[in-house]
């Protein structure tokens, strides 16, 4: 896979931002000099050569002008003017974490070269990770950016022991970058600060002095984690033409002339990051005798009680172990864990609740998603852990995989020995989390429920084993070939182990894709800043949170919007509104999510303190817009109060808060303003996302995913749907006029030609007691060894204890008379017949089912339909109240007659709805509920979707459709297929040509039958 990169908006205006700061400098190309080559045969004899060095600021440009083209720049992106320079020059740019800040700095460069011939840059790095990054970032942007500069940058890693590196810097003329990370000058040790000595190697020059004539301009990446005391007097040596300092996380007192702003706040907003949410786990008891217990879920059904994924313990021959079941209503845990006594008093669960996820027990004991309550050690705590992200994995890919998105989860481990152990003589084996995450992860898959249409994702599953799809990266000892813990940077606390970084950048578009059956990653937590890959969804933390690690730093690895198989990264232009609904990293946290939400959102107010808290006339007062004819002007006092309450009257502000409206609006592309600053309506929202608004910012629960569907008066009373409603809510009654005795005959042929019942057998095994080598070897049944075995054929299923009605049970099945089965059964051969002693029930079932298969063939070509003077009322979309699962069956909808849709197939029905919701055509659909059917002599239908298009729109307005797969490659059932003729005839005789009823594969499919 190779990725792709994309011209944004954003990235643009950053680098434009830094190079409108110089408007007046001239396009120079860089000055000739003669570098001091030193002395190369050790007798003082010195020899010069030609280097180049970036032009000084033309004396003309004074610094009052580049003030002025400071302030002008922050009027135009809302920053507050700075009252002086502070140095000559630095300049601050803020990017979020995860919106391409390393592109951004790149794309600089060149726009500095192209605009005024500058070509010396020196980036700064604090730490080997983020070193490691930049450097895969040139790699892989290079013929990005020479396509469109058609140039190169010609870019390399500050070595002090591979110096010629930094006179190929001084002597070329073409766009020249050096890497270098802040250690590399200011730490101590036998390498350190070699930069600043005279070398024999480097032939007795100094290397920051050569460095230094090239007059560099100097970037430094992340400089609230380089710039201590020391670093910034260092960095002077560099004699820097001016400084680029980018970060999202600037210190307060370090924003030098802050030139343009993203931060977390406004990413968000904008979609250029994902959205987070959070697994938090509660602990809510200490003590083993309140029995162990863990929540890990609810299940949601249309036509049943809900279930519930309870973990408890269970005793097993080998000793007592914690494991993951569905239980219902009424299970008793004291008999389903083998009698362990923690659970005998009162752990009958006695209601499962969908509404708030939430299981409660005959003792009152009441557990909420995530909660865990019992005696819960450290390795229990790894083990939910794991098994969660596994959880959100599977959810995440069985949305992702149709789309080809891979999808990755992340695990950060604090020692390598519980991931991988070698033995003496150096054979690798699993540490305790890879065990954990084999165990768990064959479980989740082997009891998964897969949909209709999921084959291929099936497949996809099947073809990767547990031990296969989960690796480890972390630092080498080359001499073992062995993980190892690795050296960790004191300041940083981050891996300065170059090798682990090489094994996670090179497999950066390796892990992309489907071919690749890695998609779990453990990690050492010291390497956080290393990882950046954009398909990152689920990132959990396998060791104690501290008080040092912030939560910002936790989530910063999978902030970025991820990629498909062709390399695209999936963002507004692929995804529209539904960014966020794809682009959601979760973190599984060992704490509940409350505290881990609340952590996040304390710093996330800290970095963004400084933003107005409400809107207000203020807000706007001195800000620049534009007139009708475009021209830019400040806003008045009296300008921004007329603005203000014109955004108040179009209802987007109430009590200076921003409402719920004003988000929808801008969301699809409605938002309003008064014609005067109709020109404006980019800044005036520009202006508005500058308030700070922590309900935006507030990570989601990923447990409460459940949705209640609400039904859109609004919707509902349009003219559109309110004439569909009216062409379709007719009942209607059916005749059948067919002669029995045809239906009796095909019935017997069938029965005679199809009916094969299952035998009844035991199989008898024997063996014997071969050897016994433990106690141990005896409880897991070892010892054993199997013998023989054979099938001893049951001759008469049929107790004589136990009476069956055949004719009355069939009767009940199939809706016929007693007289018409009796014919039936009696007229079948004896041996088909016989087959009733073998296996009752089956044969009721089975004789049933092929009588109904029969009898739909035969109604199809005898039934008719009359309307009746009655209808279906409104309350079949309100009653009873609809369910459904965010992320497995159900998704956000704004043309539905629901704010959610309910879908069956997430391959079929899920992408046909997605289609309805964006199509310009259509005015409102619904997913038709339960209560609305057509009766047929084969059972109730109910049709899946009613669609009214907007007038002259196309052909047929109103339609009704069916939803099914490859219908050229997939053979109805009689039955179905009965009841889709019946539907046919029901809707000609309710609506002549006004409804059209129609299977559909998709809406492709569908759009070709209404245009």
């Amino acid at each position: 896979m190779k990725l792709k990169f994309k011209h944004q908006k954003f990235q643009e205006e950053a680098a434009k931002a830094v190079c409108d700061v110089f408007a007046g400098q001239p396009y120079l190309s860089e000055i000739n000099y003669l570098i001091d080559r030193g002395d190369s045969k050790g007798q003082g004899e010195i020899y010069d050569f030609t280097g180049f060095k970036n032009h000084k600021i033309v004396p003309q440009l004074t610094d009052e002008m580049i003030l002025e083209n400071i302030r002008k720049i922050q009027r135009m992106h809302q920053i507050p003017p700075s009252s002086a320079l502070e140095g000559r020059y630095n300049l601050t740019i803020e990017m979020e974490t995860g919106t391409g800040k390393t592109y951004t700095y790149i794309k600089t460069m060149y726009e500095l070269n192209k605009r005024y011939g500058w070509s010396k840059f020196i980036i700064v790095v604090p730490s080997i990770a983020i070193r490691e990054g930049v450097y895969k970032s040139f790699q892989i942007t290079q013929e990005h950016f020479t396509e469109d500069y058609g140039k190169k940058i010609r870019f390399f890693i500050y070595n002090s022991s591979q110096l010629t590196e930094i006179d190929r810097f001084a002597s070329d003329n073409s766009l020249n970058v050096m890497i270098i990370n802040a250690q590399a000058f200011n730490a101590r040790g036998k390498d350190a600060r070699r930069i600043y000595m005279k070398l024999d190697s480097f032939r007795s020059r100094r290397p920051i002095d050569v460095i230094a004539k090239t007059n560099p301009i100097l970037i430094i990446d992340e400089p609230q984690s380089v710039e201590g005391k020391q670093t910034k007097e260092n960095l002077k040596g560099f004699n820097p033409l001016f400084t680029l300092r980018y970060s999202a996380t600037h210190k307060k007192d370090s924003l030098y002339n802050l030139i343009y702003r993203l931060d977390a706040m406004e990413a968000y907003n904008k979609k250029l990051v994902k959205k987070i949410a959070v697994k938090g786990i509660a602990q809510t008891g200490t003590t083993a005798t309140e029995g162990y217990l863990y929540l890990e879920g609810i299940n949601l059904f249309k036509e049943k009680s809900p279930t519930a994924n309870l973990g408890f313990e269970v005793k097993q021959s080998a000793g007592v172990k914690a494991v993951v079941r569905k239980v219902e209503i009424g299970h008793n845990l004291y008999d389903r864990s083998g009698l362990l006594e923690q659970y005998r008093d009162g752990f009958t669960v006695t209601n499962i609740d969908g509404r708030d996820n939430s299981i409660t027990f005959q003792n009152g004991i009441k557990l909420f998603a995530g909660d865990v309550k019992g005696a819960v050690n450290e390795q229990q705590l790894r083990r939910i852990q794991i098994r969660e992200t596994i959880l959100s994995h599977i959810e995440r890919e069985r949305m992702l995989y149709f789309r080809g998105i891979k999808v990755l989860s992340l695990f950060f481990i604090d020692e390598v020995a519980k991931y991988k152990q070698y033995d003496a003589s150096g054979n690798a084996f699993n540490g305790s989390y890879a065990d954990m995450f084999e165990e768990e992860y064959d479980d989740v898959v082997n009891s998964l429920q897969l949909k209709i249409g999921e084959d291929a994702y099936i497949s996809y599953l099947q073809s990767i084993t547990a031990d296969k799809t989960h690796a480890g990266y972390f630092s080498i000892d080359k001499r073992k070939n062995q993980f190892v813990d690795g050296k960790v940077e004191r300041s940083t606390r981050e891996s300065v182990d170059t090798d682990a970084y090489d094994l996670i950048m090179k497999d950066k578009e390796r892990l992309l894709s489907f071919s690749e059956p890695v998609r779990f990653i453990f990690s050492h937590s010291a390497l956080r800043e290393g990882w950046d890959n954009p398909n990152v969804f689920q990132i959990c933390t396998l060791k104690q949170s501290d008080a040092e690690t912030r939560k910002r730093q936790e989530v910063g690895r999978g902030l970025r919007l991820c990629v498909n198989q062709e390399g695209e990264r999936m963002d507004t232009n692929f995804l529209g509104s539904e960014v966020h609904h794809i682009n959601q990293l979760t973190v599984i946290a060992s704490e509940s999510y409350d505290r881990f939400a609340k952590a996040l959102q304390t710093e996330i107010a800290e970095v963004i303190a400084d933003r107005p808290q409400k809107v207000s006339p203020a807000l706007f007062k001195d800000k620049v817009l534009s007139d009708k004819q475009g021209n830019p002007y400040p806003v008045s006092e009296e300008a921004a109060l007329v603005l203000y309450e014109s955004l108040a009257g179009y209802g987007y502000v109430k009590a200076g808060t921003l409402t719920d409206k004003y988000y929808e609006d801008k969301e699809n592309g409605s938002f309003q303003l008064p014609e005067e600053v109709e020109a404006s309506k980019e800044s005036v929202m520009h202006i508005l996302d500058s308030v700070y608004n922590p309900k935006m910012l507030a990570p989601e629960n990923a447990r409460d995913n459940n949705v209640e569907l609400r039904f859109d008066e609004q919707k509902f009373n349009r003219e559109e749907f309110k004439k569909l409603w009216a062409n379709i809510n007719t009942k209607t009654a059916y005749v059948v006029d067919f002669e029995t005795e045809e239906l009796v005959r095909k019935a017997i042929q069938r029965l005679n030609n199809h009916l094969h019942v299952s035998r009844i057998f035991f199989t008898v095994t024997s063996g014997a007691l071969e050897k016994i080598e433990s106690k141990e070897s005896l409880e897991v049944g070892e010892g054993f060894k199997q013998q023989s075995s054979k099938h001893i054929d049951v001759h008469s299923a049929v107790n004589g204890n136990v009476k069956y009605d055949l004719v009355g049970k069939v009767v009940a099945e199939t809706g016929l008379t007693r007289n018409t089965v009796v014919k039936i059964l009696t007229g079948i051969e004896k041996p088909v017949f016989d087959q009733f002693v073998l296996n009752p029930e089956e044969f009721i079932l089975k004789c049933s089912n092929l009588i109904n298969e029969e009898k739909a063939t035969v109604i199809i070509q005898h039934i008719a339909y009359n309307k009746l003077n009655d209808s279906f009322g409104t309350e079949i979309f309100t009653e009873p109240t609809l369910k459904g699962k965010l992320g497995v069956n159900a998704i956000a909808a704004n043309k539905h007659l629901y704010d959610y849709v309910i879908f069956d197939s997430p391959s079929v029905e899920k992408p046909f709805a997605e289609q309805l919701d964006i199509s310009s055509e259509v005015s409102v659909y619904v997913k038709l509920p339960k209560g609305f059917y057509i009766s047929t002599p084969v059972g109730k239908y109910n049709p899946d979707w009613a669609i009214a298009f907007n007038e002259g729109a196309v052909k047929h307005v109103y339609f009704v459709a069916e939803t099914k797969g490859d219908i050229s490659t997939m053979e109805l059932r009689e039955v179905e297929s009965a009841k889709i003729s019946c539907a046919r005839k029901h809707f000609q005789a309710i609506s002549s040509d006004k409804v059209k009823f129609d299977v559909v594969e998709n809406y492709k499919q569908l759009m070709s039958l209404v245009k």
